[in-house]
């Protein structure tokens, strides 16, 4: 930790455990522990709403604010992803969503979570460990986390806590408060950004490459700016192809 320390001054993350207790009658409580203070989420309730045939509105009541999802469940059962919101933005042409419809014939299922407060580092993370928890008692896993932005460094760290999680997607990331990137290994982490981002340049995912341990991979898209409008197609396609690889048992 160190060496991260001496390479990003901005260390501002105090987390280094997260923890999903079934605490009966329905009750889930998910915890992040720090060494100055521990936060944590009880999810009370699970509301559900069908809409239309192929995907359910979740929320997910809990002790501090209510969690707004998009569940689309596979007709078979197998491995999931979620799709982290913190802006109200989907990069990629909305990436989040059609991907979502398009993999749960690969068995895929898909939760777009949208954080309560965006832009709070240990309350994204809190309502991402929610939407992990979701998915865990659902049988669900293992689990694929996904996030744009301000949410690159939530999934990041979140997907750094949690066993369920087998592989990580950030794209065009911060690198504050992605404070756990050499924590991510030995899963699988997937760095996407455009090299005319205005807003984050493409150094943030070179820094993040470099911090984090194996299996790792970078690509860069020459003329894409923070939302990835300009490669849309073939982030999607690289996004499809990198999760069913690593979410997709292999007989």
């Amino acid at each position: 930790m160190e060496r991260h320390l001496a390479i990003n001054e901005d260390f501002v993350l105090d987390v280094y455990r997260a923890e999903i207790e079934e605490l009966g009658q329905g009750e889930i409580r998910v915890m992040v522990r720090g060494h100055r203070h521990n936060r944590s989420l009880n999810i009370l309730n699970i509301e559900t709403a069908a809409i239309g045939e192929s995907q359910l509105r979740i929320r997910l009541n809990t002790s501090d604010g209510d969690i707004s999802c998009y569940f689309h469940p596979s007709l078979r059962q197998g491995s999931s992803i979620i799709w982290v919101g913190a802006a109200g933005f989907e990069p990629a042409g909305e990436a989040y969503t059609k991907l979502s419809h398009q993999l749960t014939a690969r068995g895929i299922s898909s939760l777009r979570l949208h954080c309560r407060v965006p832009h709070a580092l240990e309350h994204c993370i809190l309502d991402t460990l929610a939407g992990i928890a979701y998915l865990r008692r659902k049988e669900l896993a293992p689990i694929a986390l996904v996030g744009h932005s301000f949410a690159g460094a939530v999934v990041i760290d979140a997907g750094a806590l949690r066993p369920e999680v087998c592989a990580v997607v950030a794209l065009s990331s911060q690198i504050y408060g992605a404070d756990l990137v050499d924590k991510v290994a030995p899963r699988p982490l997937l760095l996407v950004h455009g090299d005319a981002d205005q807003i984050l340049p493409d150094r943030c995912s070179e820094l993040l490459y470099h911090w984090a341990g194996d299996p790792k991979k970078l690509v860069v898209f020459p003329g894409a700016g923070h939302g990835l409008r300009e490669c849309q197609d073939e982030v999607r396609g690289l996004l499809e192809g990198w999760l069913v690889e690593r979410l997709t048992p292999h007989w």
